[in-house]
């Protein structure tokens, strides 16, 4: 087998592996160590192989990487708010303030989703919380089972894509861009995709009722009370995440120093609300450290895979395969995104990101596409990922949670629509580029 040859052969095995429940980081790490052991071979010396100095500088690379040091502050900050009560106050109290709209326990539980998710990124709790929350909420208002689960597995993923998204740290770590102009660019497809939600399902409620009946207006309290429920429970959180993101992209502090304001906050809205105990502060530390743990081992261990699979000329040969066909930039686009759509199916965003996306980078200057907007596609992409049978990672959260409330086919079936919305936006976007660049434009100024 040539180098080439073996490079796929290597990328085949992963792929094998990890669908047979491996994990991926330790994966990743063997992978590239035995297949880098056989890359960096000298018959004279069996024992020194350069594969083990490779691995040793990116574990060291890794730790030093400034722009990885926000991963721990948000998961933090997100585990505290999620600990502390504050999303199921936020959830009533949205409930209360759109009760006049159809479907308004729905159209809360978006917003909330769409709240926590930029106070976490992290799709599992949200996911998970939302349907510890709002589900059996919904079920008990005689929504339909259906219709509700859509709902918090949709409303979940936006942690993917609304800033402080984990996986656009991740991203910019790995494309080498900067996080700061990817949040810029995020934050108008993740208002428009949480649109387009609110939309469909306030649409679908108003031309069949039976999907989400309105609340008894006996049960609703006067408006006062929902005025202090708003002003107690959504203003504080939006002001602390308007806060953290406002000083990003005004320029007025890192993402690093954003996250550690951000999880001071949490901390000082957990103690307003007298929920900052040891046990809370316990688990989210704990939690913190196994999660950023996690993040840290997938770098090390793509890095050392990515390293040695283009050693193996695997990156090269894929390029030249590419440029081979002599598209035209919409044909690679449309290529590039496809491949990561059919991906999404066994694989998280984690692999699709850390393996696959390095893989399409080095072609965007040949076919002169933006990196920051193809950024985008690959994160409206990745929703897809938690919304597409059968490794629908959303719908197995949800379902967790859920129990016997609902069957799973029911769940896969109920999150179609939002797939076909992500993919509307995708198209939408590809259209006006001018929605993922604009504010990074207007921010800080055309760099490309």
């Amino acid at each position: 087998m040539t180098d080439p040859q073996v490079a796929i052969f290597m990328l085949s095995i992963f792929i094998v592996l990890v669908l047979l429940g491996f994990p991926v980081a330790f994966t990743l790490v063997a992978i590239g160590v035995g297949f880098g052991y056989f890359a960096y071979f000298q018959i004279d010396n069996l024992i020194y192989n350069q594969i083990f100095y490779l691995l040793n500088q990116n574990t060291y690379s890794v730790m030093e990487n400034d722009v990885l040091v926000a991963i721990p502050l948000f998961l933090f900050m997100g585990y505290v708010v999620e600990r502390a009560n504050i999303v199921s106050r936020l959830f009533y109290s949205l409930q209360l303030a759109t009760r006049h709209l159809p479907g308004s326990m729905a159209v809360a539980a978006l917003v909330t989703c769409a709240i926590f998710s930029t106070a976490s990124g992290i799709v599992g709790a949200v996911v998970t919380l939302m349907g510890l929350l709002a589900f059996p909420a919904m079920v008990k208002a005689n929504y339909d089972r259906g219709f509700a689960s859509g709902v918090i597995c949709a409303g979940g993923t936006l942690g993917i894509l609304i800033p402080p998204s984990i996986m656009l740290i991740v991203y910019a770590a790995i494309a080498e861009l900067s996080v700061l102009r990817l949040y810029a660019a995020a934050m108008i497809p993740g208002v428009m995709l949480a649109s387009f939600y609110i939309i469909y399902v306030v649409g679908r409620a108003y031309f069949n009722p039976k999907l989400a009946p309105k609340p008894i207006e006996e049960e609703v309290p006067s408006t006062r009370v929902i005025i202090f429920q708003m002003l107690t429970s959504v203003l504080p959180l939006s002001a602390l995440i308007f806060g953290v993101l406002g000083s990003i992209l005004m320029g007025l502090a890192t993402p690093a120093e954003a996250a550690a304001i951000g999880a001071a906050g949490g901390l000082i809205l957990a103690f307003c609300y007298k929920a900052l105990n040891w046990t809370t502060l316990k688990q989210s530390i704990f939690l913190t450290a196994k999660t950023s743990a996690m993040v840290c081992w997938l770098f090390v261990g793509s890095w050392t895979f990515a390293s040695i699979f283009s050693y193996l000329g695997g990156h090269s040969l894929i390029e030249h395969w590419v440029l081979a066909l002599n598209l035209q930039p919409w044909q690679f686009l449309v290529l590039a995104q496809l491949i990561i759509f059919l991906l999404g199916w066994p694989l998280e965003w984690s692999e699709i990101v850390i393996i696959f996306v390095p893989i399409f980078l080095p072609m965007l200057d040949a076919f002169g596409v933006n990196p920051y907007f193809f950024a985008m596609l690959v994160a409206l992409n990745l929703q897809t990922s938690f919304l597409t049978p059968p490794m629908a990672m959303s719908a197995y959260y949800l379902k967790g949670v859920a129990g016997n409330q609902i069957e799973l086919i029911e769940i896969f079936k109920s999150i179609m629509p939002y797939l076909f919305i992500v993919i509307f936006t995708m198209v939408l976007m590809y259209n006006f580029p001018g929605i993922a660049l604009f504010l990074p434009d207007y921010f800080f100024g055309v760099e490309y």
